[in-house]
């Protein structure tokens, strides 16, 4: 799974990383950060720790989509840009990365 969390921008003295989101940061990312976004880009929510419960939207990444074990669930890729610019990524995924990988906004909860 990638980890190139991104913190929100509308985040007044980088204090936000470990705090959920509200709804007023929600339509700032919809408005200004996802704007360029195609239409039909998955949207992808990331389990809590025992999967289970819920938990508060904290942190998001433009990533690829693969379901691997049912269309249900599923893993998490580096956009090609990301394997290009980072050596270390492209050591780790290899030729590993599925082609019915699909671009995704990955959505992952504070806790």
């Amino acid at each position: 799974m990638t980890d190139q969390h991104q913190t929100p921008s509308p985040d007044p003295g980088g204090e936000a990383p470990d705090r959920p989101l509200t709804l007023a940061v929600v339509r700032h990312l919809v408005r200004e950060d996802w704007k360029g976004l195609p239409g039909d880009t998955l949207v992808v929510l990331s389990r809590d720790a025992e999967g289970n419960l819920f938990s508060p939207f904290a942190s998001y990444s433009h990533s690829r989509y693969a379901p691997t074990h049912s269309e249900l669930v599923g893993d998490v890729y580096p956009l090609p840009e990301e394997l290009t610019a980072d050596p270390s990524l492209r050591e780790l995924y290899g030729d590993s990365i599925p082609d019915t990988a699909l671009p995704a906004l990955v959505l992952y909860p504070l806790g």
